[in-house]
This record gives structure tokens, C-alpha cells and sequence, in this order.
């Protein structure tokens, strides 16, 4: 896997929104925390989806969901304090936990990100 994607930038490559380009290149070589995937799915659910069989057509195209991990669990909570004054939810962290256990860049739609000095690459795809 090159790329942890955010719960956003899925979202914008499922909506075709913005940035959703940029996810479909990287697709085949990606990996998502479980706590996103339900973020995602949760989202998909509220604005009417059907999420029966997305995951089996996602993992079709070569994303992975990994699963959330104490250590995950331990690094989500120490970076509360580097990210609270962006506004991260316990998801974000999630997400940034995974890309610093597997030391590969993040994937986000979410802008407060690139404002955060982290020991990960972010990069923001709108």
C-alpha cells in the first residue's frame, strides 16, 4: 500500500466530487482504518446510498480496510493534543494513526489538515 485514504477523499471519489480524481489513481494501492470505512458508510447511508456491495467493489479495485489497532487506538489519542486546534474528530486521528504505522502519506479532502506540522505527508486533493 502507497496511500491511507481519509473517509473525505473516499467520499469524493465515490460522489465525484472534487479531488475524486485523484483518488481513483491511487485506489489500487490503497488502505483505510475500519474507523473511517464506517465514517463512510454512515455518510453514504444518510444521503440515501445503498451501501450493500460497495465494499466488495472498492476491494475489487484494490482498496484494503485495515483494521483499528491499540496501537492505533494509543497513537489516535497522543495526537489529540497536535491536532486539536484544527478540529480533528477521533476519525481524522484514526486515519493519521494508520499513515504513521505504515509510513505512507494520508489522503485528505479536508483542508485544516495541511495546517498541522506531523511527522506523516498529507496532501490535501482539493
Amino acid at each position: 500500500m502507497t496511500v491511507v485514504l481519509d473517509a473525505s477523499a473516499l467520499l469524493a471519489y465515490l460522489q465525484d466530487e472534487p479531488g475524486g480524481t485523484v483518488v481513483d489513481e491511487v485506489l489500487a494501492e490503497s488502505v483505510m482504518s475500519s474507523v473511517n470505512w464506517a465514517e463512510v458508510v454512515q455518510k453514504s447511508i444518510a444521503a440515501g446510498v445503498e451501501v450493500e456491495g460497495i465494499l466488495d467493489d472498492l476491494q475489487s479495485l484494490g482498496l484494503m480496510v485495515e483494521p483499528f489497532t491499540s496501537e492505533d487506538g494509543e497513537m489516535a489519542g497522543r495526537l489529540w493534543e497536535q491536532t486539536q486546534q484544527a478540529g480533528l474528530s477521533l476519525g481524522d486521528r484514526a486515519c493519521l494513526s494508520l499513515g504513521l504505522r505504515l509510513g505512507v502519506t494520508v489522503l485528505t479532502g479536508d483542508r485544516a489538515w495541511a495546517t498541522l506540522t506531523l511527522s506523516v505527508d498529507v496532501q490535501v486533493i482539493r
